[in-house]
């Protein structure tokens, strides 16, 4: 499916509000509600939506630990990277884990209670003996800027 401008213009909004009625959708892109649900509901169909989901701010939970953590594996066989994500994918407090270029091969964000609990999962992991040969932490001080959306307009050149 190749997205029009009204295709992406109803990601943008619904990236910003996933609440809001379809009525409202539909007159923010310029639609009459029928056709405008029809849409989504193809964007949907398609896997360009994949869930809603509600954002909470992590500052009014109390005490909490963000923790971004480069992690590079001792060996770079397929099964290596496969067993490795299949532990980490069952670990709560990872919330993102990336494969990326560079120095070292998975970048991954953990969300915990405090240091405590960030250590014990990180001793947990590298005793588990899947593949960690090395990986260093860097706490999160603060998060002047977090944005929740992609900017659909700058990917897709409009």
């Amino acid at each position: 499916m190749k997205l029009d401008k009204i295709d992406i213009k109803i990601l943008s909004e619904l990236q910003k509000n996933g609440r809001i009625s379809n009525v409202e959708l539909a007159e923010l892109v310029y639609l009459s509600p029928s056709p405008c649900l029809m849409r989504v509901k193809k964007l949907q169909a398609e896997g360009f939506i994949t869930g809603y989901s509600a954002q909470i701010d992590v500052s009014k939970l109390g005490q909490t630990l963000t923790v971004f953590t480069e992690i590079t594996l001792r060996n770079h066989r397929q099964n290596d990277f496969a067993r490795f994500l299949a532990t980490v994918e069952k670990i709560d407090s990872v919330i993102e884990c990336h494969l990326v270029s560079g120095g070292y091969d998975y970048l991954v964000k953990f969300v915990t209670a405090g240091i405590t609990e960030y250590q014990t999962v990180m001793e947990r992991l590298v005793e588990m003996d899947i593949g960690i040969d090395k990986y260093f932490s860097f706490v999160v001080l603060k998060s002047p800027i977090v944005k929740s959306h992609l900017p659909l307009d700058a990917i897709f050149g409009r």
